[in-house]
């Protein structure tokens, strides 16, 4: 069994759709692509047939490690969630204590982090630091040029 991975719904619903784009799609072009390669003659002198086949092998190996994930993909009930700390799925405002500057991100299982959204992955340094930490508590982050402090300004849901 692999690694069991959490998701929010939404996380899960943009899953599912890449792996049947996959499925659907993506698929069929590679069949497509091969044998339209092998329509044009000599397969141990055509390039192109060995690349198809290649990608072919490639797209068989993203759709079997997506199936692996989704087996191993477990929906996060929000509504089981301690609101008291700093948990997957908590939009944590945090204020930075060496140059007063104030952030907020929201901690997401690896698969859904985007910075740009402020969607960090609990797995993160920042995000293990935050992990489990209350209102009013500091939290000590290593990074590679030293220790970070951050007090928790606000810890909310979604």
């Amino acid at each position: 069994m692999g690694n069991v991975s959490y998701y929010t719904a939404e996380g899960l619903k943009k899953l599912k759709e890449e792996l049947n784009q996959l499925r659907d799609v993506e698929r069929p072009k590679a069949s497509q692509a091969i044998a339209e390669a092998r329509d044009k003659g000599d397969l141990s002198e055509n390039a192109e047939y060995d690349a198809a086949k290649e990608a072919q092998g490639l797209l068989e190996m993203r759709i079997s490690k997506m199936e692996a994930t989704l087996a191993n993909a477990r929906l996060i009930d929000e509504s089981q969630l301690d609101t008291s700390k700093a948990l997957v799925l908590s939009t944590v405002r945090i204020k930075n204590q060496t140059n007063g500057m104030e952030m907020k991100y929201t901690l997401v299982a690896e698969s859904e982090a985007d910075l740009k959204s402020g969607k960090i992955s609990v797995n993160s340094p920042i995000g293990k630091g935050l992990l489990g930490k209350s209102v009013g508590d500091v939290a000590e982050i290593n990074v590679p040029n030293g220790t970070l402090k951050f007090d928790i300004l606000e810890i909310t849901r979604q």
